[in-house]
């Protein structure tokens, strides 16, 4: 079981959560422990089909900056002592919506920031985001302004912290065009606001590979995932036995021009970290 870190509780304490959906990107199962620090819930990571561990933390335990600090340096020790760098962190959050105007969206980029801030203390030089959600009153074109305003909001904070925010497309019925994406990514304009890419999101629809060629250098980090089939009758599988044509991915990112960190997110229960290390390793190679 892998471990996710959020950072901020979901209520004003922290409650029975089981059942919760995090942002369309996980949902509790159940509680497994608590702590000092908070408590760790068996959660779904619903794109992956996998389960994790989810640490959620005390908002009071969050304001001790010692403790936080001690937090962060756990995780710093830990990424140490097993020789991996971290070179990303996913900002989850339950409260606001960058898509959104008004409290919503100042709870959001609130959030946000502190995810920022978490990942400069982390080292790592990028973080993932998921944007937001839809709503029946929450209008497709003025979620879009919204976004880019959030986003133009939130470059001040990347470029101080020196640390990107890419956002990744996660089947939430927002841009769904590698086009429409880039004209997206242009509107912000920001060298450090950028696209979290994943082919196998993208297998369900289209082609990943136009993606990247579209997107180009707006792209800061990729994930490795695979697909096979559509949307209603599809699958994920393992790294080259699905329908992701990955020695096209790989040219169009080496045009692209980029020289970033391929992360695995394919799930264990359909390939073991030794296997998909070796693919990984043909991947990169291609």
């Amino acid at each position: 079981m892998d471990e996710e870190v959020r950072h901020r509780s979901l209520n004003n304490g922290v409650g029975e959560l089981s059942g919760l959906p995090l942002e369309g990107r996980y949902r509790l199962k159940e509680l497994l422990g608590r702590g000092g620090m908070g408590e760790v819930y068996r959660a779904e990571q619903v794109l992956a089909g996998r389960d994790v561990a989810l640490k959620v933390l005390r908002r009071e335990r969050i304001a001790d900056e010692r403790a936080a600090g001690r937090f962060v340096q756990e995780i710093r020790a830990l990424a140490s002592q097993h020789g991996l760098p971290i070179c990303s962190m996913t900002i989850n959050h339950s409260t606001g919506n960058l898509l959104d105007s008004g409290p919503e969206r100042d709870r959001a980029v609130e959030d946000t920031v502190f995810g920022l801030e978490t990942a400069a203390q982390l080292g790592a030089p990028c973080t993932l985001h998921t944007l937001g959600r839809f709503s029946s009153d929450l209008y497709y074109d003025d979620a879009y302004h919204n976004a880019v305003d959030s986003l133009k909001a939130l470059a001040p904070a990347c470029e101080k912290l020196d640390v990107a925010l890419a956002f990744e497309f996660v089947w939430n019925g927002f841009l769904f065009s590698p086009m429409e994406v880039k004209r997206f990514l242009d509107d912000v304009g920001s060298r450090h606001i950028g696209f979290y890419f994943d082919p196998g999101n993208m297998a369900v629809f289209q082609f990943p590979h136009h993606w990247v060629r579209i997107i180009g250098s707006h792209i800061k980090r990729v994930h490795l995932n695979d697909w096979k089939g559509r949307a209603l009758n599809g699958e994920w599988t393992p790294l080259l036995e699905g329908e992701v044509d990955f020695g096209k991915v790989m040219a169009e990112l080496r045009a692209a021009g980029y020289e970033g960190p391929l992360v695995s997110e394919v799930s264990p229960s359909l390939a073991s970290l030794q296997d998909t290390v070796k693919v990984m390793q043909k991947i990169r190679e291609m």
